[in-house]
């Protein structure tokens, strides 16, 4: 038997038979070529997600519930190197600074910033893993949950991997805030810490590094940044790449831009020489939730090589301001296999497909 197959397989190549002409002997196709997409998403074991441009990683989700909150880590910069890291340089006390984290202050007088209050931000559940070649899209629901287990803010987070020109990419990150079922508001006090904040490696430290602190203003450091309005803040300076006798030092960074939509833009900053910087939301004034009117805030981490340029930051900035926002939507009928469906729509959220709530 194996014998007449390959008499028969030789007679198919000899015959030129391929496609059609295969089917009309009889005989399956050889499958398609697989043509990947630029940008992945991939759900790994332990409560994890990586997204990939050109099938290398260059960050990871984290929602597992032995941390009191989710996470991003690493982010990667030049020759899979990652430019924040998990906790403070010197300080033990910061260990809650995990890469790149959504927490706040004060929620109804609740402290979800700092570890040890008893509250956690926990994934309730995952609407979208979509790949792509312009960008691979993860979308999730949060809960947060005081010290009783009590729920005291829904969120929705949208992630895009968007790549970029010369191996840079983007972060855009779309969170959607509102009081949980059975309430109706929820108080945002007063504070500098929160929503989205990022820890940088130490060697992009201004302190711990090499690293420069810079704001779209063209101010520099921590005093002249601290607190200020600015539509961007960017972290840049050395990184190390490479092992034994290869490694080498080249210079990359991080900037972290504010959306024009955005209430309160250009937004404060609470920056830190120590590697730290953050968009202060309710850093001059608390902001009231209502069950139907929830708040939404973009925001875009660049990850470039090389030092910071202003003018290149522009025009990132630019292009996230005309990007649409996004929809998470219940899929429809004719989109099978899908429970729910993330898509840009200008005015997101005022569509006939109404947001999830």
């Amino acid at each position: 038997m194996h014998r007449l197959l390959l008499t028969v397989r030789a007679a198919v190549y000899a015959a030129g038979l391929t496609g059609t002409g295969v089917l009309a002997a009889g005989l399956a196709p050889a499958a398609e070529p697989l043509v990947p997409r630029r940008a992945e998403v991939l759900p790994l074991a332990d409560h994890q997600v990586s997204l990939s441009i050109d099938g290398l990683e260059q960050l990871r989700w984290h929602h597992g519930q032995q941390y009191p909150r989710p996470f991003f880590f690493p982010l990667n910069g030049p020759g899979g190197v990652s430019l924040t890291r998990m906790g403070h340089p010197g300080a033990e006390n910061h260990d809650h600074h995990r890469s790149v984290w959504f927490a706040f202050h004060d929620v109804d007088g609740v402290n979800f910033w700092a570890d040890g209050q008893g509250t956690q931000i926990r994934q309730k559940h995952w609407y979208r893993y979509r790949d792509g070649d312009d960008e691979a899209i993860l979308a999730t629901k949060l809960g947060w949950y005081d010290a009783e287990g009590r729920e005291r803010l829904e969120q929705d987070v949208v992630a895009a991997l968007i790549p970029l020109a010369a191996g840079d990419y983007a972060l855009e990150l779309q969170i959607d805030l509102r009081p949980p079922a059975g309430t109706d508001t929820v108080q945002l006090g007063k504070t500098n810490f929160g929503f989205l904040a990022v820890r940088v490696a130490a060697s992009l430290s201004a302190y711990f590094g090499g690293g420069r602190l810079t704001n779209s203003e063209g101010a520099v450091g921590e005093a002249a940044i601290f607190a200020q309005p600015a539509r961007w803040v960017d972290y840049s300076g050395p990184v190390v790449i490479g092992t034994g006798s290869q490694r080498q030092t080249t210079m990359a960074g991080i900037t972290y831009f504010d959306h024009p939509d955005n209430p309160r833009y250009p937004t404060h900053w609470h920056v830190r020489d120590d590697g730290w910087m953050g968009a202060a939301f309710c850093l001059q004034e608390g902001f009231k939730l209502f069950r139907e009117q929830q708040l939404r805030l973009r925001y875009l981490l660049w990850v470039h090589a090389g030092d910071y340029d202003a003018t290149a930051a522009a025009q990132v900035h630019a292009d996230f301001a005309q990007r649409p926002g996004f929809q998470v939507r219940k899929a429809r009928p004719e989109e099978r296999n899908l429970q729910y469906e993330v898509e840009r729509v200008a005015g997101a959220g005022s569509e006939t497909d109404s947001p999830i709530r």
